[in-house]
């Protein structure tokens, strides 16, 4: 699976579905300052952390599984400017043994298999963050209650995401408080699905033979069926900002 999404997300910069001006926002929603540091886990081609150090300062460390997703965060750090500022680790994100309340804010977006759910993967992110530091969190969500097949089309369980107000009472019952938000629209899920389209019929083009190309065939038939019938209707996505509860 992550060999398939490193060809069908070979032209994104952003391996979620915002787009540019959205993540943008959730830096400034974060009141991100000079200085901060932020880990974000599974951070795939860095842009995130890349954009946020050269607009906001920070500095921060990235991990992620992908050797090929890597490469072209490393590059991106050059292309802006902040090599010096940022690092990035290869490893599996849910081990990484980072110092305990050494970062301002640790995040981790669209990539909550880490932790085998939302919750377990809040755990594994809070001791990473200072007390008084933050958590960004990116999850889907149910924009409405989907018909039994959309569950196998979309790969989720039915258990595995919630409604939005679910999604709130996840995040209240892992100890933590929901202080801000970024919600991504049908557009901007559309930019993200539709685009791997084009690129994954480039590459079955260029490559008619290779060995991945069935497999990438279905993986594509797939993926426009389930965005077409049931994402883009049923399924959200956002970007939550989380602290502990004042006091706590």
């Amino acid at each position: 699976m992550l060999r398939y999404h490193e060809i069908a997300e070979a032209d994104h910069r952003i391996l979620n579905p915002f787009t540019d001006e959205k993540l943008a926002l959730l830096g400034e929603v974060c009141r991100l300052r000079p200085g901060q540091r932020l880990l974000d886990l599974a951070c795939g081609k860095g842009e995130l952390l890349c954009r946020w150090a050269r607009e906001h300062g920070i500095t921060g460390v990235g991990v992620d599984l992908s050797e090929v997703f890597l490469a072209a965060a490393r590059a991106r750090a050059d292309e802006l400017g902040v090599a010096g500022q940022v690092a990035f680790v290869s490893g599996d994100a849910a081990d990484y043994g980072a110092e305990p309340g050494g970062f301002d804010l640790v995040s981790c977006l669209g990539a909550t298999w880490i932790g085998d759910g939302l919750v377990g993967t809040l755990e594994l992110m809070r001791p990473a963050v200072r007390p008084d530091g933050l958590l960004l969190v990116g999850e889907p969500y149910w924009i409405g209650p989907p018909p039994p097949a959309a569950y196998h089309a979309l790969g989720i369980a039915p258990d595995q995401c919630a409604s939005l107000a679910g999604t709130l009472d996840r995040l209240a019952g892992a100890g933590l408080e929901l202080v801000e938000m970024v919600l991504a629209d049908g557009d901007s899920w559309d930019r993200y699905v539709a685009s791997q389209w084009w690129t994954i019929d480039r590459w079955l083009r260029a490559h008619p033979d290779h060995p991945d190309a069935p497999a990438m065939r279905e993986f594509l038939d797939q993926a426009r069926h389930s965005h077409l019938a049931y994402g883009r209707e049923f399924l959200g996505w956002g970007g939550f900002v989380l602290r502990p509860p004042l006091g706590k």
